[in-house]
């Protein structure tokens, strides 16, 4: 039985603030103004299938562990890109120390590893601590084939 919460997100937009459930069809919005909400939830052994390989857009992994420096400073960053995709993307963070099947699964070697799925399938990965901006163009050019964009 999975123990996901949802959580409380602010919408950047008009303020107000959304219940954000940890899995869901679709892409989160704000209820009053409809813009689309930062979608980041914490994930495990138990429920990462759900959480993270059954979500309708790109998921973006934070492999990571409480004790690594690295980790915390990426951290922020991605907070920042999940901010910036709001509705493009999904970002779940995995403790690996917590969830050992998961990092022998992704074979996690050194943390933070950041890995991109689309519909449960490794489609990008990088090692180690980057910039948002940094962060944001690989998340951008891993999904950039996945699907047309519509724009332009």
């Amino acid at each position: 039985m999975s123990t996901m919460q949802a959580t409380t997100v602010s919408c950047p937009n008009c303020g107000r603030t959304n219940r954000v459930p940890a899995a869901a069809e679709g892409r989160p919005r704000c209820g009053h103004c409809k813009q689309p909400l930062r979608w980041m939830v914490d994930a495990g052994d138990d429920d990462f299938t759900e959480v993270a390989e059954r979500a309708d857009v790109p998921v973006v992994v934070d492999l990571w562990a409480t004790w690594c420096g690295p980790c915390r400073m990426v951290s922020p960053a991605l907070e920042k890109v999940a901010d910036d995709l709001a509705g493009t993307i999904k970002l779940v963070k995995v403790d690996i120390d917590k969830n050992p099947r998961l990092a022998r699964r992704f074979e996690v070697q050194a943390v933070p590893t950041l890995l991109v799925l689309d519909k449960g399938q490794t489609i990008a990965r990088q090692s180690g601590a980057a910039p948002a901006p940094a962060l944001r163009r690989w998340v951008e050019q891993s999904i950039a084939g996945r699907e047309p964009s519509g724009k332009g």
